[in-house]
């Protein structure tokens, strides 16, 4: 049904069907049903009619924000994989340039490691693609999957922790926190030096929180260098998607540490 037919049905249905009973109940039955019983059964019917056209009516609301919310889901999964297919390619375009260079001058041993970095990434940035969520798997598999593959590319030892207490992400969030997720763990192997990392993903009620840790080098000093190694805008654009507070800092322990929160009511411990 069109939207304005839907519209006009709303307002005239409860109308005919109230009035005219009404109607028909002062012009011939007024003798035959007394104002008392009368009263009686338009209460009834206004019940009556009410009850089914609402349930009708959010019924039919109910299907559509289930439409729209599989589609959004959808067009994030679309917006994802064309990300990951652009950063592949600028990735790729600027690693051969540089390994041409260094074949052009003769310099053999960082050809070679130029060659294990392209076969790195593009190992990794086929699992992302792969591992969007139209597969099947839960998101904690899905994660714990990945990371596994992460850990056997970066030759870091992963670990993992969950403790949803049964909080459902919906499939716009989960997109967006598998983005934040892979981002981070691309800038570990990359630039990190780490031999350890850690995720974290934590949820209370209605709040969450992630985390992820690393032993490497720690973070560059200035702001437009943990911009360029770390991908922070990006990671950031994903937290104000996901309406979270983003944290990047050093660890006093050594590596860095990448929190992002949402929080609703009672504080996460």
């Amino acid at each position: 049904m069109k939207y304005p037919l839907f519209k006009w049905f709303t307002i005239l249905l409860p109308t005919i069907i109230i009035g005219g009973f009404e109607f028909l109940r002062h012009s011939w039955l007024l003798s035959s049903i007394p104002m008392g019983i009368g009263n009686f059964y338009i209460t009834g019917l206004t019940f009556v009619l009410s009850f089914l056209f609402a349930t009708w009516m959010f019924r039919r609301i109910e299907d559509t924000n289930a439409r729209l919310s599989e589609e959004r889901a959808r067009r994030a999964v679309y917006e994802e994989r064309e990300r990951l297919a652009a950063e592949l390619h600028d990735n790729i375009a600027q690693t051969l340039f540089f390994l041409n260079v260094k074949l052009q001058k003769g310099q053999l041993e960082e050809a070679r490691s130029i060659i294990s970095s392209i076969n790195g990434d593009l190992r990794q940035a086929i699992f992302n693609l792969r591992s969007l969520p139209e597969d099947g798997v839960g998101f904690e598999e899905r994660i714990r999957r990945w990371l596994d593959e992460w850990s056997m590319v970066a030759g870091v030892e992963a670990g993992i922790y969950f403790d949803l207490n049964g909080h459902l992400f919906t499939s716009a969030e989960e997109v967006q926190l598998f983005g934040t997720i892979q981002e981070a763990f691309t800038n570990i192997r990359k630039h990190a030096r780490a031999t350890q990392a850690e995720l974290q993903l934590v949820a209370k009620d209605d709040n969450w929180m992630l985390r992820v840790t690393d032993n490497g080098i720690g973070m560059p000093v200035t702001e437009e260098e943990q911009q360029n190694r770390y991908g922070v805008s990006l990671m950031r654009q994903r937290a104000a998607q996901l309406g979270a507070v983003f944290q990047l800092h050093g660890r006093s322990c050594g590596g860095t540490e990448l929190v992002l929160a949402k929080k609703r009511g009672r504080t996460l411990q």
